[in-house]
């Protein structure tokens, strides 16, 4: 992978915004692959494409491109928080690239969020445009990828070096079977993993994970159960391969 950007395609561009856009995503057009298959690379969306910036003519899978300067992994802005929930609750959202590149247009860093690791939790709205905006009222989202499990944060290039792309897609199977749950228990499982890779111990117990309980209650208020819905998410877990049952009330994490 050519960590080096052309940036002369944008000369013309006087916004910076701009700029970049064309410069990474022509980028993308000739070193990004498919982390989903084996296609060694991705093809470039028509202009105005809503929602994703590349395609993938093997599987099928889409990936939106952000990009910026400045590197922050606790969050990134995003466009509309309605058009964002719906997506999500309709499972429709893109895999995500980040690109980070340097101010000589070298990718420094690209973290790689599957789309199946984004839920409600992963989303926070953010304040109304005022009134004498033009777009006034419009409510814009962050995505908060502090709120991701580490295992949804793929680095396929990291402090400038890109990793092999049989390491990407390998580490993107291992997650895959989380695809394959309904989207209405899905944003459950996901933060059942993230307080699970809190913990911090490659072998945790039930009541480690019910130190989560008010937490996972302001995320799921409309449960009341939460004890026992615990106890179901850490069987869905162990079902598709992410956690390992040790004994009674005992866990291992496998991926």
């Amino acid at each position: 992978m050519n960590l080096q950007m052309d940036h002369e395609c944008a000369d013309s561009y006087r916004s910076a915004s701009q700029a970049a856009r064309v410069v990474t995503e022509l980028w993308g057009s000739e070193q990004l692959y498919c982390a989903s298959c084996t296609s060694p690379g991705l093809e470039r969306a028509l202009n105005n494409t809503k929602a994703f910036d590349f395609s993938c003519a093997n599987c099928g899978a889409i990936y939106q491109l952000k990009s910026s300067k400045t590197w922050n992994e606790r969050r990134i802005v995003d466009a509309g928080y309605h058009a964002m929930m719906s997506a999500i609750l309709e499972d429709r959202t893109p895999n995500l690239l980040i690109v980070h590149y340097t101010l000589n247009w070298s990718v420094l860093n690209l973290l790689l969020v599957p789309s199946f690791f984004f839920s409600s939790a992963a989303i926070e709205q953010r304040k109304p445009l005022a009134q004498s905006a033009r777009r006034a009222g419009w409510i814009g989202c962050n995505i908060r990828l502090d709120a991701i499990a580490p295992e949804g944060k793929l680095r396929i290039v990291q402090n400038g070096i890109a990793c092999a792309p049989a390491d990407v897609r390998q580490r993107y199977a291992a997650v895959r079977p989380l695809a394959s749950l309904p989207v209405s228990v899905r944003g459950w499982t996901l933060d059942m993993l993230r307080i699970v890779r809190q913990i911090g111990k490659s072998d945790f117990s039930l009541d480690d994970v019910y130190r989560f309980q008010y937490d996972l209650s302001q995320l799921h208020p409309k449960n009341s159960n939460i004890r026992p819905k615990i106890r179901q998410q850490l069987q869905v877990l162990r079902d598709i391969g992410i956690v390992r049952f040790i004994s009674p009330g005992r866990y291992q994490v496998v991926v």
